[in-house]
């Protein structure tokens, strides 16, 4: 008995300072605020499918209490908000129980959405860098192409989706294209901004420099403005990256397709699964996050390799 009173205060004295750590570093207000969610959306899932329940048993003259309404309202089959145990069942069984070639699969449907999100941020990311270096480096260039660059992302996607894809169609591109078309209109802005912000980030005593030493206008951007503005691409990509994906599950929408994450959205809408919508929601986010993780985890590594790393 006196080992056990001597040793059980450290070993609880251990377990606290663990769980204070955990706590006071990154893992802490991300764990509090992920719970906090749950439990918002919890309560958010019986408030709104308490009235539908409430209907099922005045029509059923079944006596119910509290307890039992709780739980009825986190298991209907199409509730109007699904709890996220509900979700999480249906990204297993979508995900891990399913072959990934079926079309029932959700990584198949992530999949096809992927390589329309990748295609449009490659066009959009080198459409940008050829715009943002024609912007610095002429000025007639900057004055007619910037106010429209901006003023295009005032347009709605949704509304200009069924656009580019009728007339793309019209001229018989079809398939993966007008897809991506849409998602690089979304990722091509704020790789353009960001390089532009980039190529104008070296100080007037480096460029005067450089003049110094008869550096030509190539030697100016290769050596000087193009290193600075690599930060700036990556934190552009980040973002592009993502608006990417949001243009390739648009772009899914107006032409009825039977594949992908915006197929799956669109499905869900039509025969009321609204599990089969949010699990595809989450999914979306899921991807969405390992994508932008990727584009950091190259920023980091290629500072790195530059020197420029923090």
């Amino acid at each position: 008995m006196t080992i056990e009173a001597t040793v059980s205060p450290p070993r609880a004295m251990g377990a606290q300072s663990l769980w204070s750590r955990l706590m006071s570093g990154k893992v802490g207000p991300v764990f509090v605020i992920v719970l906090a969610i749950i439990a918002i959306w919890y309560f958010s899932a019986v408030l709104l499918n308490t009235p539908f329940q409430k209907d099922i048993y005045k029509r059923g003259n079944v006596e119910w209490t509290t307890e039992q309404l709780i739980t009825d309202t986190l298991a209907q089959e199409r509730p109007v908000l699904p709890a996220p145990h509900q979700v999480m069942v249906e990204l297993y069984n979508t995900t891990i129980l399913k072959k990934i070639t079926s079309k029932r699969s959700l990584v198949y449907h992530s999949w096809i959405t992927l390589s329309t999100t990748l295609l449009g941020f490659v066009i959009g990311t080198v459409l940008g860098i050829l715009l943002a270096v024609g912007i610095v480096h002429n000025k007639s260039l900057e004055k007619s192409l910037m106010p429209w660059i901006i003023s295009s992302q005032t347009i709605p996607i949704l509304a200009i989706a069924p656009m580019i894809i009728v007339v793309l169609n019209a001229v018989g591109i079809q398939g993966i294209l007008p897809k991506a078309f849409i998602a690089t209109y979304l990722s091509f802005f704020p790789i353009t901004v960001g390089i532009v912000k980039g190529l104008r980030s070296p100080e007037l005593i480096h460029l005067d420099l450089m003049r110094t030493y008869n550096a030509s206008n190539w030697d100016l951007f290769w050596k000087l403005r193009w290193p600075s503005s690599v930060p700036y691409l990556f934190t552009g990509m980040k973002v592009a990256i993502a608006t990417s994906l949001v243009g390739a599950i648009v772009g899914e929408l107006p032409t009825g397709a039977v594949e992908g994450l915006g197929a799956r959205l669109l499905a869900g809408s039509y025969y009321g699964q609204t599990i089969q919508i949010w699990s595809a929601l989450i999914a979306a986010a899921l991807l969405a996050a390992a994508l932008v993780s990727i584009v950091g985890i190259s920023n980091k590594i290629v500072l790195k390799k530059m020197g420029m790393a923090q």
